[in-house]
């Protein structure tokens, strides 16, 4: 275990669209500093995902300074998107819980609606630290979370990717094959460790930061979407389902929860610390 390094970092200003892969970022009580702070709404206040809306991959999003992101997507002109000023809360619903939020400014939703072809808004989680707890099932008192899925952050190791890759060749749908670790949008990377040893992880250090290994990272219809074209496939869902079943799960990656906070490096070590 003495070799684990941090292969890369990944953080998703908006969720569910394409983001960034920073050689640093800040690790805050609710996940890495920028990652999942904004959302986009349908008119109803659901928060949309690519499980519904799997062109959101194409976009992206950058963090440009003072919380402000830049987005972009084919066919639409660079936008930047400042930081809502205080205001009335939006309350959003995500997976069937609320959340409360606050609207951005116009633009941001004209410019969403006309890339996707759909009437949305977009959404900032202004005060992470009391909008939104972690699943009481599993979280720590006052432990809080972005718009992420549940947990504030996910990790993912290469050589779980490459035994994964492996068992895909031999099923039924080797041709889609093998699968970049993008279709899994993990916010740190792991090298040097072996294939599925970040199921065991219970903490973890990395650079100054700890963090609490909570479970395994249930894997939805997300991952069967090419990031690069938007296009809806089989894997890794099939393999997962044959190879993969922890109880109700189709497991791959862990998520955490920070419990020390720091800066994270690519190349950091990364200790199994229990």
């Amino acid at each position: 275990m003495s070799n684990l390094r941090v292969q890369a970092l990944h953080i998703h200003p908006v969720k569910s669209v394409a983001g960034t892969a920073p050689d640093e970022v800040a690790v805050e009580p609710w996940g890495l500093a920028e990652d999942r702070r904004w959302a986009l709404i349908d008119p109803e206040g659901t928060v949309m995902t690519q499980r519904r809306h799997p062109r959101m991959a194409l976009a992206a999003a950058r963090p440009v300074g003072g919380g402000r992101i830049a987005v972009t997507a084919p066919g639409m002109a660079e936008l930047f998107v400042e930081v809502p000023e205080p205001g009335p809360l939006e309350p959003v619903v995500l997976f069937g819980k609320k959340v409360e939020t606050v609207v951005a400014a116009g633009a941001a939703a004209d410019w969403f609606s006309a890339y996707l072809g759909v009437p949305v808004r977009l959404v900032h989680m202004d005060d992470p630290a009391v909008r939104r707890p972690v699943d009481p099932d599993y979280a720590l008192p006052g432990e809080t979370v972005s718009l992420a899925d549940g947990y504030p952050l996910l990790t993912a190791t290469l050589a779980s990717l490459d035994a994964l890759n492996s068992l895909i060749a031999q099923g039924d749908h080797p041709e889609e094959g093998p699968l970049p670790m993008n279709r899994f949008r993990p916010n740190v990377v792991v090298s040097g460790a072996e294939a599925w040893a970040e199921d065991d992880w219970l903490r973890i250090g990395i650079g100054d930061a700890v963090f609490r290994g909570v479970r395994e990272c249930g894997r939805c219809v997300v991952t069967t979407t090419d990031q690069s074209t938007a296009e809806r496939g089989k894997e890794p869902l099939k393999t997962l389902a044959r190879h993969r079943r922890i109880g109700r799960s189709l497991a791959f990656g862990r998520l955490l929860v920070p419990v020390r906070l720091g800066r994270l490096r690519v190349g950091d070590e990364v200790r199994v610390l229990a």
